[in-house]
C-alpha cells in the first residue's frame, strides 16, 4: 500500500537521506561590492547557496568544507553548532554564516517550503527596505538625492554624516594628523574632537537636508567618524532637534558602558550591531539598555536562525531590530526570510539599488527585487529564487580569482582537533 501511495506523491527529495557532497565558491566583483558566493551540493542533486560577507575572504568558508561533508544539510542547527566556533566578529564570521544560509536554502528546497517556515513562520508578507545613498558635500544636494529615493518609493532613508564632511572647513575638528583619517584606531584613542563650529556646520547640513525632504519619513545617520564619547554626546545632543531615526555606530560596539552613557545623554535612538557575532555578544548591550535599535548583518551575526534568536532577545528587552545588508541577492533574501520571521523587525538595508544587474544575478523573482520600497517575502522553496543566472554571474566574476564554481578538492581533507574540552 505504501509503495502505491509513494507513486502518487511528488517527492521533492528524500530529506532524511540528504548528504553534503561538495562546497564551491565563485568570487563576484563590481555589483557594486566584492562578495564570494558559496554553493553546497548534495547526493540528491539539490544545491543551496550562501554568501560570505562583503570584503571577507572565501577561505573562511573553504576551511569548513571538510567539517560539513557528509552531513545532512537539513540538520541546520546541528551543523551550525559544529562550525560556529570558527566564526568571530565582523568579516571573520563570513564562512559560518554563508554555510548556514546555504543549509537553510537546501533544507527549504528539500522540504519544499520557504526558509522563513523553518524559522517559525512569518509576521509580515513584505519587508521594508532603505537604500544606501552616496554622500554629497552639500546638504541641499544630499537632500535632493534622498528626495529621489522617496520618489522611487522608499519609505525610510539613511545618509552618512561625520568628520569627513569637515575636512576642508577650518577650525571644525581638532585632531592629530596621523589619527584624523585612521581606520585602525578605536574612537577613544584617536584624540579627535569636534569643535562647536564643526557641530554648527553639521547641524546646518542636516537642516538643509530636512528642508528638502521634510519630516514625512524616517531619516537615520551613519558614519560619524572616529570621535570619542564626549564629542559624540555633544554632536548627538545638537542633532536631536531633527528627530532622526537613529545614530548608527557612533562608538565601537564593544564599549557597552560608553553606549549606555551615550544613550542616556541624547534623545535620539542609538543603533549598532553590524559587526557582532552570535546572540550572546548582543546581550551586554541589551541588558544595559545601551541601544534602542540593534543592527545585525546576517552574513556576520550567525545566519538566519541565529539572527532570529538575536531579534527575539532584543524584543524581550524592548529593542527593535533593523538589519544591515551590503551583499548580493543571496544575502538579501536570507535577510528577508529572517526579517519575515522576526516580530520586532524594523527595516533592511540595501546597497545596490543603482545597479540593475544586481537584480539579474538570480532567476525566479520580480525584477527589480525591491518594489515601492519593499521586498515581497518569497513563498517558493528555500531562499526563494530558482537559480543563479550563470551568464550574469560570469560577467561579474573577479578576474583575479578562480572561475565559476571551480573544484575545491584541496579542502576536502582539511583536518584538525576541534573539540573545545579535554
Amino acid at each position: 500500500m505504501s509503495q502505491i501511495s509513494e507513486q502518487h506523491v511528488n517527492q521533492h527529495s528524500r530529506p532524511s537521506d540528504l548528504k553534503i557532497t561538495d562546497l564551491r565558491v565563485v568570487h563576484l566583483k563590481g555589483i557594486p561590492m566584492r562578495v564570494p558566493l558559496i554553493r553546497i551540493d548534495t547526493n540528491q542533486g539539490l544545491s543551496g547557496y550562501g554568501e560570505v560577507r562583503d570584503g571577507a575572504s572565501a577561505t573562511y568558508a573553504l576551511m569548513l568544507k571538510s567539517r560539513v561533508l557528509g552531513e545532512n544539510p537539513c540538520n541546520v542547527d546541528r551543523v551550525f553548532r559544529k562550525i560556529k566556533q570558527f566564526g568571530h566578529h565582523a568579516r571573520q564570521a563570513g564562512g559560518v554564516c554563508a554555510i548556514e544560509m546555504a543549509l537553510m536554502d537546501l533544507a527549504g528546497r528539500a522540504y519544499n517550503v520557504p526558509a522563513y517556515m523553518l524559522a517559525g513562520g512569518k509576521f509580515r508578507d513584505k519587508v521594508l527596505t532603505y537604500s544606501d545613498t552616496h554622500a554629497e558635500p552639500d546638504g541641499k544636494q544630499m537632500g535632493k538625492r534622498l528626495k529621489a529615493r522617496m520618489e522611487q518609493g522608499f519609505k525610510f532613508l539613511k545618509m552618512d554624516l561625520g568628520i569627513w564632511t569637515l575636512k576642508d572647513v577650518p577650525d571644525t575638528v581638532i585632531g592629530f594628523p596621523d589619527t584624523l583619517h585612521s581606520r585602525d584606531i578605536m574612537h577613544p584613542f584617536t584624540g579627535i574632537q569636534i569643535t562647536q563650529k564643526g557641530i554648527d556646520y553639521l547641524c546646518q547640513y542636516v537642516d538643509d537636508v530636512r528642508s528638502v525632504i521634510g519630516y514625512e519619513i524616517p531619516l537615520a545617520i551613519d558614519h560619524f567618524g572616529h570621535i570619542g564619547l564626549e564629542s559624540c554626546i555633544r554632536l548627538g545632543q545638537a542633532l536631536d532637534q531633527f528627530t532622526l531615526a537613529w545614530y548608527e555606530d557612533m562608538l565601537p560596539w564593544q564599549l557597552v558602558d560608553q553606549y549606555a552613557t551615550l544613550s542616556r545623554a541624547v534623545k535620539t535612538p542609538i543603533c549598532t550591531g553590524e559587526d557582532i557575532y552570535l546572540k550572546e555578544n548582543f546581550m551586554p548591550l541589551l541588558e544595559a539598555r545601551a541601544v534602542s535599535v540593534i543592527h545585525p548583518d546576517i552574513a556576520s551575526s550567525g545566519g538566519i536562525l541565529e539572527t532570529k534568536r538575536i531579534g527575539d532577545a532584543a524584543q524581550e528587552h524592548g529593542v527593535a531590530m533593523a538589519m544591515h545588508m551590503a551583499g548580493s541577492p543571496i544575502a538579501a533574501l536570507a535577510s528577508v526570510h529572517c526579517a519575515a520571521a522576526t516580530q520586532n523587525f524594523l527595516v533592511l538595508e540595501n546597497h545596490s539599488v543603482d545597479e540593475p544587474k544586481w537584480n539579474e544575478l538570480i532567476t525566479g523573482l520580480p525584477n527589480p527585487i525591491i518594489q515601492d520600497g519593499y521586498i515581497e517575502v518569497p513563498e517558493t522553496p528555500g531562499l526563494g529564487f530558482e537559480d543563479l543566472n550563470e551568464e550574469i554571474v560570469r560577467q561579474h566574476i573577479d578576474p583575479d580569482r578562480p572561475g565559476y564554481f571551480e573544484p575545491t578538492d584541496d579542502w576536502d581533507a582539511e583536518r584538525s582537533h576541534d573539540r573545545l574540552w579535554s
